[in-house]
């Protein structure tokens, strides 16, 4: 019955979104922002719908040498259009892409960008996810909002170098670093720090203004990840849905995330229903713009019988 829950609790959120009964006006995404020199990304989306990657942030770093691409977007489609915004930007070679993460909205254009002579980077564990999980999910597709037309020409590809714990990218006169934080948001999350620009962006280990998809999450060990977040030097965060974020936000998630977990916890242990648990999760926790639906699929995992 759990996995039922969510699977329905999911796909309504996705629908309503979907079909534009978010409360929210459709607002086009225009092109890359900058955040610092030689960095740039999509920030903020306003109508995070399926076709517009969930309002996934995707961005770039530039070097002397070339390229490294963060997060290829949902599909084919907006791989490509992401591509001519970098080259809106930059004529460099696009040499390297990292995925923080799996997901589709975050994985799902890698195949763009390796046609273009990239490198794919992630932390081990997302080529194994990638592999198990990619395939299904464009099988299961509409259930996501996602239509034929949104993902025609997209084709699942896994990352070809991988590492543990963390790696250096060297661009000639830029160093990047990619640093796994533990189990989080997924087990395979990592953070993406440009230390010249004090610039990072950390995946969906921190949601801004967004409630987080938290069905794949290791909570405790998210909340130990938000406080390795805080000890290093960044003045500026992009979040893996939502606006340029500081360390004010890095707390504020740290903070969510453990009001969700002793409510949940302790009114689970009481017998209490989904809906009774998701309302007063959502009473204890500041207002979040997007996606407040998925309490309640986030409280069926975590805490409810399967």
């Amino acid at each position: 019955m759990k996995r039922a829950v969510v699977v329905v609790v999911w796909i309504l959120a996705i629908s309503v979104y979907t079909f534009g009964f978010g409360g929210h006006e459709a607002q086009a995404q225009q092109g890359l922002t900058k955040i610092a020199d030689g960095v740039y990304s999509y920030i903020d989306e306003k109508n995070p719908t399926p076709d517009k990657s969930f309002g996934a942030n995707s961005g770039i770093i530039i070097g002397r040498d070339g390229i490294v691409v963060v997060d290829t977007r949902i599909s084919s489609k907006e791989a490509q259009r992401f591509i001519k915004d970098i080259k809106a930007v930059s004529d460099k070679p696009i040499k390297y892409v990292v995925n923080t993460h799996y997901h589709l909205d975050h994985a799902l254009g890698n195949g763009d960008f390796i046609k273009l002579g990239a490198t794919v980077i992630a932390q081990m564990n997302c080529k194994k996810n990638i592999r198990d999980n990619a395939g299904t999910v464009l099988l299961r597709a509409k259930n996501y909002g996602l239509t034929d037309e949104m993902m025609q020409g997209t084709k699942p590809a896994e990352p070809s170098m991988t590492f543990d714990s963390r790696m250096e990218i060297d661009l000639g006169d830029r160093k990047v670093a990619l640093i796994n934080t533990g189990a989080s948001h997924t087990d395979d999350s990592i953070v993406v720090y440009v230390p010249d620009a004090k610039v990072l962006f950390a995946g969906d280990i921190l949601f801004t203004n967004f409630h987080p998809n938290m069905r794949d999450g290791d909570i405790a060990s998210w909340v130990k990840a938000l406080d390795s977040i805080m000890a290093m030097d960044v003045a500026a965060i992009i979040p893996g849905h939502g606006p340029l974020s500081t360390k004010k936000d890095i707390q504020d998630m740290k903070q969510y995330l453990i009001t969700f977990d002793r409510i949940g916890r302790d009114l689970s242990a009481q017998g209490k229903d989904v809906k009774y648990i998701a309302a007063e999760i959502l009473k204890a926790v500041p207002k979040r713009e997007f996606f407040e639906m998925f309490v309640a699929g986030n409280v069926s995992e975590k805490y409810l019988e399967k």
